[in-house]
């Protein structure tokens, strides 16, 4: 079996997986345990709410990113691809691409990442492993990511967990944080490092911030366990073992507080609805990424992904309109907006 076919049929069965085990979320994000300070007076005319923000410097209708999720080099992950650049255009949110590993090593996939005529003006992020630093890819396959997607911005993704249960993964991360900081210095447009599912912590953080990141992605636990589905694919009883390792979005959220005036920080992982969507910017977040609730919607058409981003937006409206926040600045880092009880403290993340 050829390696274009390998990464293409990993990316099926990634999808594959997802869809069919329930287990692969288990409600452990953390976010039930935050309540928000309803405002029976909230003084405010809900028809003119403003929910709009930006990203890397272009508008967005209200703070969401669609996440990385696939691409290949097959019919059904082109299809799904432009099914979410149309819809995040004609929505107006960000988008960020599944990783480009898989153009690097079969060109037939590179059609599943050119989206950028689907979606001429929102943010949209590229998408390599930082781990490929150690395995060869540098400055060339990083440029060639962005210019592809005609990106705003890299993602280099962080999955030490499911490269270690993956049964093709890599697993030397050992000097990353020198490499990231060359590749910083010589692409075009700012590096997002990103956790995806098990959040990144302080310690991390300082990493980025000395390698010359301003853009962290938290993707913390409570989503997608790619352990458990890379467990699935390996038959893994160490992926199960690891399934709900990390840290969860909340508790990120509030370990990245002290680093607030040196980056912005996206929450992702675990985010299934527009009060989680409050929250995380009340925390901190100033954008809010979700991939698997956007899967099934992607399959069937852009029509269906739209459908998805407007539900997501009245909720996440409703919410804001209840706590009392005219606009994304008065939820933003506004503690206010968090429930405490006799003076207290909010029960630990």
């Amino acid at each position: 079996m050829s390696q274009s076919h390998n990464i293409t049929q990993r990316k099926q069965d990634h999808i594959d997986h997802l869809l069919q085990d329930r287990e692969i979320e288990r409600a452990q994000s953390g976010f039930d345990a935050i309540q928000l300070n309803h405002r029976g007076l909230p003084e405010l005319d809900f028809d003119q709410l403003d929910s709009s923000s930006a990203l890397l410097e272009k508008p967005l209708s209200f703070p969401l990113l669609i996440s990385s999720m696939t691409g290949g080099g097959s019919d059904n992950l082109v299809n799904i691809n432009r099914h979410l650049a149309q819809a995040a255009e004609s929505q107006q949110v960000a988008l960020a691409v599944g990783s480009q590993r898989a153009m690097i090593q079969d060109p037939n996939a590179r059609k599943s990442f050119e989206l950028r005529q689907y979606a001429p003006t929102i943010p949209i992020l590229a998408n390599l492993g930082a781990v490929q630093l150690n395995t060869g890819f540098g400055v060339d396959e990083a440029r060639a990511a962005v210019d592809v997607v005609q990106a705003d911005a890299l993602i280099l993704h962080l999955n030490p967990l499911q490269e270690l249960i993956q049964p093709e993964g890599d697993r030397n991360f050992a000097g990353l944080a020198d490499k990231i900081h060359q590749l910083a210095q010589n692409l075009p447009v700012p590096i997002v490092l990103k956790e995806v599912g098990c959040g990144l912590s302080p310690a991390d953080i300082q990493l980025g911030l000395e390698a010359g990141i301003r853009y962290f992605d938290l993707a913390g636990r409570g989503g997608t366990s790619w352990s458990r589905i890379e467990a699935h694919r390996a038959q893994s009883d160490l992926g199960m073992l690891f399934q709900d390792w990390g840290i969860t979005t909340p508790q990120a959220l509030q370990l990245a507080r002290p680093y607030q005036d040196q980056a912005k920080f996206f929450a992702s992982g675990g985010i299934r609805n527009g009060i989680d969507m409050v929250k995380s910017v009340i925390m901190g977040g100033c954008v809010c990424g979700l991939a698997a609730p956007f899967l099934t919607p992607a399959i069937e058409s852009a029509q269906a992904v739209e459908q998805k981003i407007q539900q997501l937006k009245q909720e996440f409206q409703v919410a804001q309109f209840l706590v009392g926040a005219a606009n994304i600045k008065s939820l933003f880092l506004n503690d206010a907006h968090l429930l405490r009880i006799n003076g207290g403290k909010n029960p630990r993340l």
